[in-house]
């Protein structure tokens, strides 16, 4: 267990490296660090930022696509979804689907399709998975720019988690507002839909809803289960935005590069964002 002298000095360094743009190495190869320590410098991380004027807005949910898990982690691959606060600050909605992105800042920027959620309403801690989707108000796709201040994408989960969870920014599409009868079979139709995610005129990836988590709303749910378990943290409130998890393995991304999706199995429409 980390003391917070040390949990606080971890956060300011990961600041520090991401408003320098710089590189660092894995805080795991200073000491071992349990995913524990991973929330306790995430803690100290987000007290610094609502301190600094940074309004949370949501939850970003990661690693929470299977499929994924066996190329991230060093001494032991990735295995559990992990969480991480969002902020104002970093998130944007785009107009018509299509969105001109800076790259400037981003430390070996990745891109990964996922679907977003808005709560209408605040869950119970115990929400069963019907009761998750009946909070949610609208649902989105989105397109997540992940960021890793760690060289090569080399790391373990605890680092991932202190890290920002490599939250990078979060460019959210058109939302679309869900009905009773839509939110009561949200988690069959977008475990049954997929996306594919083109660069330019080339397919370079496509992945299935069912492999976040069995869904979307799975992924939502197993979220509440966590914050159920962190007291430590705030539980989820109606009016936050919460992000999934990436449909395909995130992509690294460069300037002058258009990057696309289009949906099948679910009525969201793609997006096209060019990066600079």
């Amino acid at each position: 267990m980390l003391m917070s002298t040390q949990a606080n000095r971890y956060a300011h360094q990961l600041l520090d490296a991401r408003a320098g743009a710089q590189l660092i190495p894995p805080l795991s190869a200073h000491e071992p660090l349990s995913t524990a320590d991973g929330y306790d410098i995430a803690k100290c991380i987000w007290e610094t930022r609502i301190a600094q004027g940074e309004v949370q807005i949501g939850r970003k949910i990661g690693f929470t696509n299977r499929k994924i898990w066996s190329r991230y982690g060093v001494a032991e691959p990735i295995h559990m979804p992990i969480w991480t606060p969002m902020f104002d600050s970093t998130v944007r909605y785009i107009d018509d689907n299509r969105a001109i992105q800076s790259l400037v800042g981003a430390l070996q920027p990745r891109v990964g399709p996922e679907v977003v959620f808005r709560l209408a309403k605040t869950p119970a801690p115990d929400a069963t998975l019907a009761a998750i989707a009946d909070c949610i108000e609208w649902m989105a796709h989105a397109f997540e720019i992940v960021a890793c201040p760690f060289p090569d994408w080399k790391f373990e989960e605890a680092d991932a988690i202190a890290a920002f969870g490599l939250h990078g920014a979060l460019l959210i599409g058109e939302p679309k507002s869900l009905s009773s009868a839509s939110r009561r079979n949200l988690p069959q139709v977008l475990a049954s839909a997929s996306v594919s995610l083109s660069c330019g005129e080339e397919l370079r990836a496509a992945g299935f809803g069912g492999d976040v988590w069995g869904s979307p709303v799975h992924a939502l749910w197993q979220l509440n289960q966590m914050l159920a378990a962190q007291p430590q943290f705030e539980p989820l409130t109606a009016g936050e935005i919460i992000t999934t998890g990436t449909w395909a393995d995130v992509l690294p991304i460069a300037p002058g590069q258009t990057w696309a999706t289009a949906f099948s199995g679910v009525s969201l429409p793609g997006l096209a964002i060019s990066f600079v």
